[in-house]
């Protein structure tokens, strides 16, 4: 497809082609004499330059400055000639007007006026008592001379509007890019890197009293950090596969060996994959939640089949009930040692459905996109629910 710097350029090679053919048949009133020749070239001349600052504008998407004067101008110079010279001039350059008009003005009534100046010129020739076949056609060329250059610039700034509108998809797709990387390493690096701060705490307080205890946590560490590279690159990569049965049992595996007690119960349905993913993301979430922001003892993940949408659960009982900490420490942990909580997360908020956390935010998109919806909110119990319905 051309370009919309080659598309003005064509366009302005045939408009002034055309310009310059209508100039060259003026020559013809020399045969009648030298003043009628100097005459008809000089008004043509008016005429051309009116037509090439309208055309320039148009082309731009634009009208010319001291618009409609220049329309005026160029009407002016098309029509007067017709009082000053034998036969009359207006055949040859009202086809210029009638595509100034049709640029200029709305197509409507630049139509009608296009229309007017077929019937003057037509109703002129035939009192002139012009041959019908030579009155048809320069009251033809009006028509077709006019069309054709509102062609030309309709082509001319439709290439543009294409042009931006591809520059504008670039630019979205670059945004939904960044969106998604941003997305993909909070969801799939969040439960990543509270697992080893988790076991990296853990380990040091086993050092000394259970050095072998010790030993493993730091290669489940090393396990954890592993899995984390291996997210990242699949992040780059853009390819993220998960199962939700997968997802359920490391999630299971890592509240388990951070103490809190986790039971799974699955119901047996195929899902589609874009509906399986959206419920993997929501366990990892989910858990990554409990983990870094409440003081759970238990959490149960459940899914359950409801006409044609399929639910799931990750409930826990560790909704805080302390007020928020009066400080971050020198690592973002909170003055007394205890995990600062962020708002809008899981057991941040004291009622209602809160989706105002940038993980939940992200799994209620991917629910939507799944055909479903996502809620999370406190229990009547001082826990804490996170539902995610996805169709099947």
């Amino acid at each position: 497809m051309l370009s919309s710097s080659a598309a003005r350029r064509l366009a302005s090679v045939l408009i002034t082609g055309v310009s310059c053919a209508y100039t060259a048949i003026t020559l013809v009133y020399f045969l009648q004499s030298a003043y009628y020749g100097v005459l008809a070239v000089l008004s043509m001349a008016a005429v051309v330059v009116t037509h090439y600052v309208n055309m320039r504008a148009g082309l731009r998407g634009v009208r010319p400055p001291f618009f409609p004067a220049t329309l005026v101008l160029q009407a002016v110079a098309t029509y007067l000639p017709d009082l000053l010279l034998p036969g009359g001039m207006s055949a040859l350059t009202a086809p210029l007007l009638a595509g100034s008009v049709l640029v200029l003005l709305p197509l409507r009534w630049g139509g009608a006026l296009v229309g007017l100046m077929m019937l003057s010129e037509g109703t002129r020739m035939w009192w002139g008592l012009m041959a019908a076949h030579v009155t048809f056609f320069y009251v033809a060329t009006i028509a077709t001379t006019g069309a054709m250059i509102y062609a030309l610039v309709r082509f001319v700034r439709v290439t543009v509007e294409l042009e931006q509108a591809r520059a504008e998809l670039a630019e979205a797709a670059v945004l939904k890019e960044r969106l998604r990387i941003s997305r993909d390493l909070h969801d799939g690096l969040g439960r990543s890197l509270t697992a080893i701060a988790l076991k990296g705490d853990l380990a040091g307080r086993l050092i000394d009293r259970d050095p072998g205890a010790a030993r493993t946590e730091v290669g489940e560490l090393a396990q954890v950090a592993r899995d984390a590279a291996q997210d990242v690159r699949q992040v780059a990569r853009g390819y993220r596969e998960l199962s939700l049965a997968g997802e359920v049992d490391r999630a299971v595996a890592l509240l388990e060996s951070s103490g809190v007690g986790a039971q799974a119960n699955l119901a047996d349905v195929r899902l589609p994959r874009r509906s399986e993913e959206a419920l993997a993301w929501a366990v990892r979430e989910g858990v990554t939640n409990v983990l870094r922001h409440s003081r759970a003892t238990t959490c149960t993940i459940t899914t359950s089949l409801h006409g044609g949408t399929v639910r799931l659960e990750v409930a826990n009982d560790g909704a805080p009930t302390d007020p928020a900490p009066t400080g971050p420490g020198p690592t973002g942990d909170a003055a007394d040692g205890s995990t600062a909580r962020e708002p809008g997360l899981a057991g941040s908020s004291p009622a209602g459905n809160n989706l105002t956390g940038s993980g939940l935010m992200g799994l209620a998109e991917r629910a939507a996109q799944a055909g479903g919806s996502c809620t999370a909110a406190p229990t009547g119990e001082g826990g804490f629910l996170l539902a995610v319905e996805v169709a099947t």
